[in-house]
């Protein structure tokens, strides 16, 4: 072993500030919107299992992406929370890798179910006589453990390429999470093939999903168009508003991270991880439920029983 390399047992996560007061004023915040997160999505769960007129496809989706939400968020909060409150804020060799794999494997499973939603909003506007033969309970299963299962093959190979490099003694990541590209930084010797084959992978699992949702939403766009009276045009919108929203912030800021240079590594990269780890779970619930005439009514219902239950 070159005299230079060192075996690293432990990382030192910086996270976003060395202030006390700061920190207890952050911990506050992402303690708030952690809550949200949870409360949101167990909420949209509970009450589209429950009412059978959201037992469709694209609630079936949608429940999918709550629970992926709750995962995502739930292996990087609450160690942040933690080490926000702690003087100590190491975390593991072992449990650095873990929390990279379930991140990466929700993140994995969340891009393509996002762009699956796409391809539902538009067959449901552009043949929505064939809607239900195409997009059918059966391919709902397929698609949902498709996504599942190619997250988790996908985030072996980048974990196994990024934990198994040679590090110089320092340890220091200087974010709140385990991401794969501050942990390459720390690495010795050349790790440029490594960094190719996380954008290659990167391409595979953003850009080709974006291109797929881009092409949905053009043909969408052209049917709308279409559309002769101004209740349907508006019916439609909505329907695919909510979803724009949210494909953009979550691709926007994950492409930021993984499809750039090492070289441009910076500072801001803990505000761009923010939005598509933390700020995204916490949108998606709000988006859909307020935004979505048949959710306020299912939620009205639910609320109506149990005032009567009581």
């Amino acid at each position: 072993m070159n005299k230079n390399e060192t075996v690293v047992t432990e990382f030192i996560l910086l996270g976003f500030s060395s202030n006390r007061i700061e920190q207890f004023a952050i911990f506050s915040v992402f303690l708030c919107i952690y809550l949200v997160i949870l409360v949101g999505n167990l909420l949209i769960i509970s009450v589209s299992i429950m009412d059978k007129s959201l037992q469709t496809p694209m609630y079936f989706f949608l429940i999918n992406l709550s629970f992926i939400d709750i995962c995502f968020s739930s292996t990087v909060v609450p160690r942040m929370l933690r080490d926000l409150l702690s003087a100590k804020k190491t975390i593991l060799f072992q449990e650095c890798a873990a929390q990279m794999y379930i991140s990466l494997s929700s993140g994995v499973a969340e891009c393509i179910l996002l762009a699956t939603m796409a391809y539902d909003r538009y067959v449901a506007i552009c043949f929505p006589l064939h809607y239900m033969s195409i997009i059918n309970r059966s391919a709902c299963i397929r698609i949902v453990a498709g996504s599942w299962i190619c997250g988790f093959l996908l985030s072996i190979s980048h974990v196994v390429l990024t934990m198994n490099v040679n590090f110089c003694g320092n340890n220091q990541i200087k974010h709140f999470v385990c991401e794969v590209p501050e942990v390459l930084a720390l690495a010795c010797g050349d790790v440029s093939v490594i960094e190719l084959v996380i954008f290659l992978a990167g391409v595979l699992v953003l850009m080709i999903p974006v291109t797929f949702i881009i092409i949905s939403y053009i043909r969408i766009i052209s049917a709308i168009i279409k559309i002769t009276t101004s209740a349907g045009k508006k019916k439609a919108l909505s329907t695919c508003g909510s979803h724009i929203m949210v494909v953009t912030l979550f691709y926007g800021s994950a492409m930021a991270v993984y499809m750039k240079p090492k070289s441009k590594s910076s500072d801001s990269d803990i505000m761009i991880t923010v939005c598509y780890v933390i700020l995204t779970p916490m949108l998606n619930p709000l988006i859909y439920s307020l935004r979505n005439k048949e959710f306020r009514t299912a939620l009205q219902k639910a609320r109506n029983l149990k005032i009567l239950y009581l």
